[in-house]
């Protein structure tokens, strides 16, 4: 695991024990910090009993305390410990900051972050694999693959490629990645910033504010502009077209929104110095993340497509884009009115397919322009595109929508969607 001994015998309380609070209160510990943790769930907190303090942070004095660490998903904006914490001076910060508090104790490494609001993983998992392909030390973390606390420290001249969510952001102060990157901003998260857009784009904006000016910056050509504008950048500024690198012949790495992750991981290999061939075999083996444009299989010529990470409609457009003849399977819990960027896609779609919460939205939105079936569930609107689809079609799942109305994330709602098409075999 990843400690610091800059952490010894200070006072940490830890909010929220799922997987990155467990990775945290045991770095903590290993370090010899004195640990007050809490969960709601009774289950969550026994296996601390004995190791550490137990109570709620919102009834604690906090007098003293070096940090309260909290779980990304706790929304600064409403909920009461950061109004708590302030009132002792204390800062309200994530196991990114700590990694960050970390680094000088580790061996010489590069930090590679990468934020966006779509396209995250994808990008951060192909720079994973280009610097594994070209034999560079290497591990991913962040908002993908384990906490990064739980991970082992690289050895020297390792690269750690973080995933970083604007919620993950808002709680890191000291972050100076060799390499930042910005892939896009669309509205997303808004209710986590009050409605604010301008909020929003900020909180990604400041993964560069804290960079050193002889570090890198790269911006996709549609942000860089208003970044260098608000930011006033001093770093070093690299931006790509992602025009420039369609890759219409790629299994997986297929659409407009694809050319700009690919053109994101060109450029921080160039700048990682990385050869161009090495990275292009990378990119022509990369086999993709599940729930984006995943091909989960192809039955009587119909490929069945998962992109249940298409959780908003910038999300989904690249994806309508990305093939054509399409069974649109789309709905689920709204994060904005209309089809958003998916209205210029429409020629690319056979036939429509809604379901849940936003289901009779979409059908009326969709009513006279393509076909359209409301099917409420996921399973009546696979059988549904699959009774319809011809030899050459494709049934996509990319639901422009969250999952919360009637699964526990897009995870699930993808793994479901894999299960029934498997069914159908």
């Amino acid at each position: 695991m990843i400690t610091s001994p800059a952490w010894k015998d200070k006072k940490y309380a830890v909010l929220g024990l799922a997987r990155s609070g467990r990775a945290t209160v045991e770095a903590l510990l290993a370090a010899g910090a004195d640990v007050l943790v809490w969960d709601d769930r009774e289950e969550a907190r026994e296996p601390y009993n004995g190791r550490c303090a137990i109570g709620d942070p919102l009834e604690a004095d906090l007098t003293g305390y070096a940090g309260v660490i909290v779980s990304p998903g706790v929304p600064l904006n409403t909920h009461p410990i950061k109004p708590h914490a302030d009132k002792f001076g204390v800062p309200v910060i994530g196991d990114v900051e700590l990694f960050a508090q970390a680094r000088e104790h580790l061996p010489a490494h590069k930090v590679v972050g990468i934020t966006g609001t779509n396209g995250k993983s994808t990008t951060t998992a192909l720079v994973h694999h280009i610097l594994k392909t070209a034999g560079v030390p290497t591990t991913m973390g962040g908002n993908i693959g384990l906490p990064i606390l739980e991970q082992e420290p690289l050895p020297e001249g390792g690269v750690y490629v973080l995933e970083l969510s604007s919620y993950q952001i808002d709680l890191t102060y000291s972050l100076d990645c060799d390499v930042a990157v910005l892939l896009n901003i669309t509205p997303d998260h808004l209710d986590r910033y009050d409605g604010d857009f301008a909020k929003y784009a900020a909180s990604k904006c400041r993964l560069f504010e804290m960079q050193s000016t002889d570090h890198d910056a790269i911006f996709g050509s549609s942000t860089e502009a208003a970044c260098r504008a608000s930011l006033g950048l001093k770093q070093r500024v690299h931006v790509f077209d992602r025009e420039a690198y369609e890759h219409p012949d790629h299994l997986v790495l297929r659409g407009p929104h694809n050319a700009e992750n690919i053109g994101a991981a060109d450029q921080v290999r160039r700048v990682l110095d990385i050869a161009e061939e090495v990275a292009f075999s990378a990119i022509d083996s990369f086999s993709g993340l599940p729930h984006r444009m995943e091909r989960v299989a192809e039955i009587s010529g119909v490929a069945y497509v998962n992109d249940s990470k298409g959780t908003n409609t910038a999300a989904s457009a690249p994806a309508l884009a990305a093939f054509d003849n399409i069974h649109w399977i789309l709905g689920g819990l709204a994060k904005e009115p209309g089809l958003g960027e998916c209205e210029a896609e429409l020629p690319h779609v056979k036939a429509a397919y809604t379901i849940g919460k936003a289901g009779p939205d979409f059908a009326a939105l969709l009513e006279g322009r393509v076909p359209v079936e409301q099917c409420e569930t996921l399973d009546r609107a696979v059988t549904a595109a699959a009774a319809k689809a011809e030899r050459g079609d494709t049934v996509l799942l990319s639901p422009a929508c969250a999952s919360f109305d009637q699964y526990t994330d897009f995870e699930k709602r993808g793994e479901h969607f894999r299960e029934l098409v498997e069914a159908l075999v």
